[in-house]
């Protein structure tokens, strides 16, 4: 089955549109959204079949394909658990849902059904995360002890958002942005390699906060210490707030893994030795890149603050539904991503350790990584 309808053609289904067309044996089935002059909008410049209804769409799109939702995110466990119930697999933007009780239930309804679902981001499938990946199995730092990682996105409440439109024109959905936070928006990109490589989150230590956000909008701050099932300790901060910086750094017995753009698929990881230098121990500024041999996957360029395949997540569900696997992106990494996530964001100022209780295997690494 190499079909997808979408629902929902916002500011993302542009990027998904982008990303999709590197891969043409990929249809497009239908597409609606129910704004009616965005769907037109979309579905002209695209060139795609819309759909009249959201019934409409589920009763004439193939059954058994996967539907992309790419809607709003309080909108996504109405709509994600609308196509489940309809007999597809399901691909969401995030947040799968915006709470554990609603995640838990599209869990069960597509285990019940034998449907695959998962949830973005799909950057842990690209080279970047890969490679990092890579570096860590192949003891490029010795043994891995921690993990800083910074999803900081400068001070967006005073950026000319309003101007930021996609392809098509669609506007940044900045009310959503704010309303949902950066936490549920961004924290992700990270979290999912993380939970790829080392499993389960076991605990979280947390807290979060607005800054400057308004009271109707969620925290634009947050910093949460993660500690995993396997040993490692992690420390993830998110933010709309302070200075732009998306760095990443595995901090090991021999040396440190260094990676600066998580929202770029051609990120380059650099590993920094330790050395001793008379009485000072120091990591040297001059450091040795990490590469995959070989080829990996289709490249976009950079469009708008991001250089990334969405894509990636998509054809892995097509993929494993062809070749009779189970998905990399399965229900059970977004239902601990999903958790992970929100006891982050729910932290405050009052919260103390908050123990999982779903739990996540590290994923298959991409053939071209292992």
């Amino acid at each position: 089955m190499t079909t997808l309808s979408i629902i929902g053609c916002g500011f993302v289904a542009d990027l998904y549109m982008r990303s999709l067309a590197k891969y043409p044996d990929i249809k497009i089935a239908y597409v609606f959204d129910q704004d009616q002059a965005r769907k037109e909008t979309f579905c002209s410049y695209w060139g795609l079949q819309a759909a009249a209804t959201q019934c409409a769409l589920l009763a004439d799109a193939p059954k058994g394909s996967v539907i992309l939702n790419l809607t709003n995110p309080n909108a996504h466990y109405a709509i994600n658990s609308a196509c489940l119930k309809a007999g597809f697999h399901v691909y969401s933007e995030k947040p799968l849902a915006m709470n554990m009780d609603d995640a838990h239930k599209l869990y069960t309804l597509a285990m019940e059904r034998d449907l695959l679902l998962a949830c973005a981001p799909c950057s842990v499938l690209g080279e970047a995360a890969q490679t990092l990946g890579a570096a860590i199995r192949a003891g490029a730092v010795g043994t891995p002890r921690l993990i800083y990682a910074e999803l900081d996105d400068g001070f967006v409440t005073q950026a000319p958002y309003g101007k930021w439109l996609s392809e098509t024109g669609a506007p940044w959905p900045y009310k959503d942005e704010f309303k949902v936070g950066c936490t549920l928006e961004h924290a992700g990109y990270y979290l999912s390699w993380l939970i790829a490589i080392f499993g389960t989150v076991k605990t979280v230590v947390a807290a979060s906060a607005n800054v400057v956000a308004g009271e109707d909008d969620a925290p634009d701050y947050s910093s949460a210490t993660l500690f995993f099932l396997t040993g490692m300790v992690a420390r993830l901060t998110c933010s709309i707030i302070a200075p732009h910086d998306h760095q990443i750094r595995v901090i090991g017995d021999k040396a440190v893994l260094r990676l600066d753009k998580a929202w770029d698929n051609s990120a380059k990881v650099f590993i920094h030795k330790r050395v001793t230098i008379r009485r000072k121990l120091l990591e040297l500024p001059f450091a040795k890149r990490f590469k995959l041999k070989g080829a990996t996957h289709p490249k976009l360029g950079r469009w708008g603050a991001a250089s990334m395949n969405f894509a990636l997540g998509p054809v892995e569900m097509i993929s494993a539904l062809q070749e009779g696997r189970p998905c990399r992106l399965s229900a059970e990494f977004a239902l601990h991503l999903n958790e992970v996530t929100l006891a982050i964001q729910n932290a405050g100022s009052q919260s103390g350790a908050q123990d999982m209780q779903t739990q996540c295997p590290p994923i298959e690494p991409m053939p071209w990584a292992k």
